[in-house]
């Protein structure tokens, strides 16, 4: 069997990879062992499994692998510690990762796309275009990289699905590689991030176990919203704030609605006041991201003045909506939010 047609164990669901070990694993209390490895340690080798048999290691090896993307670049730790990975996955497609310490917790930022088909004009992944959906072996191994180098304990971390990427367009991958991570981590601190697809948010409300959902707006009214993010015309305003109605509440945990603030388009206070309308009635709190600009995004694009952002989110808070902002982390090694892009070259990009 070549390497190439070798399943990968970490991209099969619980159920599925305890039939195919069942296959050539025994007796049945090895098969917990080798979960274990994987999903609690997260090893990518099964040499690393040492309390298995040397000829059952042999065995595996040559009927599956466990392997992880490999990491073909590391940025110099930023001023705040933050520290992007550039990936490369087996198919010559490349991903980015943001490690991200803050303070007593530490947060990972993965990629569950090779690219991004959603376009959103703000943001540099969605710039280069559509790639794939990544799986889950390409999506836990980025996350187990990091943690593993820099030791950090699984009660300290965070991990959100805000690098490249529509999570909820890779709906049956990501829930595999939920579940995985829930070996370690708490849903209530697994963060999924989307655009607003309505049909993935709706499946997401169904699991019976949840991460945090993050969702952008981006703007208080749909013919904005669709003019900087055109995949909303495919789910309107009016319909998505209808879907988070309709989700469940839990206890302690709030949706977070994403506002990227673009300087003169929608940070002024009507926007905020007509936001905080918008949101009447739901569950959530507002996280305000003042636009990190790129080279590579329409040059109108323009972060706004740090009065213009206060100003913004006091209207709100005077209006009832809870409020922070997002600081992003690792912004002068473009590791910030929608900064990230996978490749190392520049295109052009006609201007609004």
């Amino acid at each position: 069997m070549t390497k190439s047609e070798r399943v990968n164990l970490y991209d099969l669901p619980q159920k599925q990879l305890e039939e195919a070990l069942g296959a050539i694993v025994s007796p049945p209390f090895r098969i917990k062992q080798i979960v274990e490895w994987m999903h609690v340690h997260g090893v990518d080798t099964f040499d690393a499994m040492t309390n298995l048999p040397k000829e059952l290691r042999a065995a595996l090896a040559a009927r599956f692998t466990i392997a992880f993307p490999q990491v073909i670049e590391r940025t110099t730790p930023a001023a705040d510690g933050s520290r992007k990975y550039l990936f490369q996955l087996a198919d010559g497609n490349r991903i980015e990762a943001v490690y991200m310490p803050m303070g007593d917790r530490t947060s990972v930022c993965l990629s569950s796309q090779a690219g991004c088909a959603v376009g959103c004009t703000f943001c540099v992944t969605g710039f280069f275009g559509a790639g794939r959906n990544l799986t889950p072996s390409e999506m836990i191994g980025q996350f187990f990289t990091i943690q593993h180098e820099h030791a950090v304990p699984m009660e300290m971390m965070n991990v959100v699905f805000m690098g490249m990427g529509e999570p909820l367009l890779n709906f049956e991958h990501l829930v595999t590689t939920l579940d995985m991570l829930y070996r370690n981590i708490a849903p209530k601190r697994v963060t999924v991030s989307t655009a607003g697809i309505i049909p993935g948010i709706d499946d997401l409300a169904n699991l019976p176990r949840r991460p945090n959902l993050a969702v952008s707006i981006n703007a208080p009214d749909r013919r904005r919203r669709e003019e900087i993010m055109p995949i909303t015309k495919k789910y309107p305003l009016d319909d998505l704030i209808a879907s988070l109605k309709r989700y469940p509440s839990e206890k302690g945990r709030e949706i977070t609605i994403e506002y990227v603030l673009l300087s003169g388009y929608n940070d002024s206070h009507l926007d905020a006041v007509a936001l905080a309308r918008l949101l009447h009635g739901l569950r959530v709190k507002v996280n305000a991201i003042p636009f990190n600009e790129d080279p590579n995004l329409p040059p109108w694009m323009k972060r706004p003045k740090e009065g213009s952002i206060d100003r913004f989110v006091d209207t709100l808070v005077r209006n009832g909506v809870a409020v922070t902002v997002r600081r992003s982390k690792g912004r002068e090694i473009a590791a910030a939010c929608g900064q990230l892009r996978g490749k190392d070259v520049a295109k052009s990009r006609a201007t609004r």
